[in-house]
């Protein structure tokens, strides 16, 4: 029977810039030597704490697990060190491996050799035990494996995620915005939002900021809606899946203390978001409208306000970025004691709201490099129709 055999190393990735919200997450969720690393946080858990991770993590992209380390000066030490390790355990030979290999100031130069030699290594294993070899599956492999090789020692992982878990199962289509499901939820985070204070985004797109947070402030686990690879590994026991599953079904909450609003112009985004909120179990707890800014006015007091304005790295926005930033300043200066936090990629656009951010964070969204602006909207109602203020 598969068993669990006490506190696994464990790492779980995330976006550059959101380490600090994914370690509050694993702190809160109670996991044992919780350290930040950049990229990433290690931790340890029991094989049902890393069921739970990965149910419930929602600033991750992955969740692996150590198998080994050891030396890796050399072809035949690493070698040595991959063959040694009880891969019948973790797979059986009718399933699939892949690698995903990389290097850092090592000898092995190349990360396709080094995968190679992990493939053959594990491929030879099962020969010498049973006469069959497992099969590579590149796209969707039962056992994904990392290898990581720096200076002269190697680590190698187990990927539990599979698919990474940002990919909750809610959103209907691939829409092309640099802001993912994980990076949503880690930006929410950071912003000191209190999960009972109204939150609105005025510019919501496909919903992403709002799906996320209705999920956060619901207690509603966000990998509950889709698969993962641990599913299929023999060391682990269905009945610690079913039990978290269900126990992380248990704990979503029906109601929520303050209202969660967002508005789009554009007919399309405000569909994809209420089709999303529906997938994601919260269209009840979520409300989208279709409007110009000007036109929304939400009854609410002390709003948290989020938005990930146009700055030209998604389609159909036009070609005015500059109004779209200075409506919004005008916008959120209605909510007297609010608290606005902007995502941007463009530094000559943020000043176009002409407020001044209290915290600023760096973060990497794909290759580009952004911040998350926090403002606070003072007490003074906004009266007028524009800005003098300075960036």
């Amino acid at each position: 029977m598969a068993h669990d055999d006490g506190l696994h190393e464990a790492h779980a990735a995330c976006t550059l810039g959101l380490e600090a919200a994914l370690t509050e997450e694993l702190t809160e969720l109670g996991y044992a030597d919780v350290r930040t690393s950049r990229g990433g946080v290690t931790f340890r858990a029991s094989h049902r704490g890393l069921v739970e991770a990965c149910l419930w993590l929602r600033t991750a992209t992955r969740v692996t697990e150590l198998l080994g380390r050891g030396p890796a000066f050399s072809r035949e030490s690493f070698l040595e060190l991959a063959a040694a390790l009880p891969w019948e355990k973790w797979m059986r030979v009718t399933q699939t491996i892949s690698v995903d290999a990389t290097i850092r100031d090592s000898k092995v130069s190349h990360s396709g050799f080094a995968g190679l030699v992990l493939k053959d290594a594990i491929c030879d294993r099962f020969r010498r035990q049973v006469g069959e070899r497992p099969s590579v599956n590149a796209d969707n492999p039962d056992l994904p494996l990392k290898l990581l090789i720096v200076r002269d020692e190697a680590s190698i992982w187990r990927d539990w995620s599979g698919e990474s878990l940002h990919k909750r199962g809610w959103r209907p289509v691939l829409v092309k915005s640099p802001l993912n499901e994980a990076i949503a939820a880690g930006l929410l985070r950071l912003s000191g939002w209190d999960k009972k204070s109204p939150l609105l985004d005025p510019m919501c797109g496909s919903g992403t900021f709002l799906i996320e947070g209705a999920m956060w402030a619901a207690d509603r686990a966000p990998g509950l809606g889709r698969s993962f690879a641990f599913e299929r590994w023999p060391d682990i026991d269905q009945k610690v899946i079913a039990t978290a599953r269900a126990a992380a079904k248990a704990r979503g909450k029906a109601t929520l203390p303050a209202p969660i609003l967002g508005a789009d112009r554009h007919p399309g985004a405000i569909a994809l978001a209420r089709k999303g909120a529906e997938a994601a179990g919260v269209a009840d707890l979520v409300s989208f409208t279709e409007t110009s800014l000007d036109q929304w006015a939400p009854d609410v007091t002390k709003p948290m306000i989020v938005a990930n304005p146009p700055w030209g790295e998604r389609l159909g926005e036009g070609e005015d970025l500059m109004v779209s930033w200075m409506d919004l300043s005008r916008w959120v200066r209605r909510f007297p004691d609010s608290t606005v936090c902007v995502l941007s990629g463009d530094a000559g656009l943020t000043k176009h709201l002409g407020l001044r951010a209290d915290r600023k964070w760096p973060l990497m969204t794909g290759p580009i490099e952004c911040r998350w602006l926090r403002y606070r909207i003072d007490s003074r109602p906004y009266m007028g129709t524009d800005t003098k203020d300075t960036p």
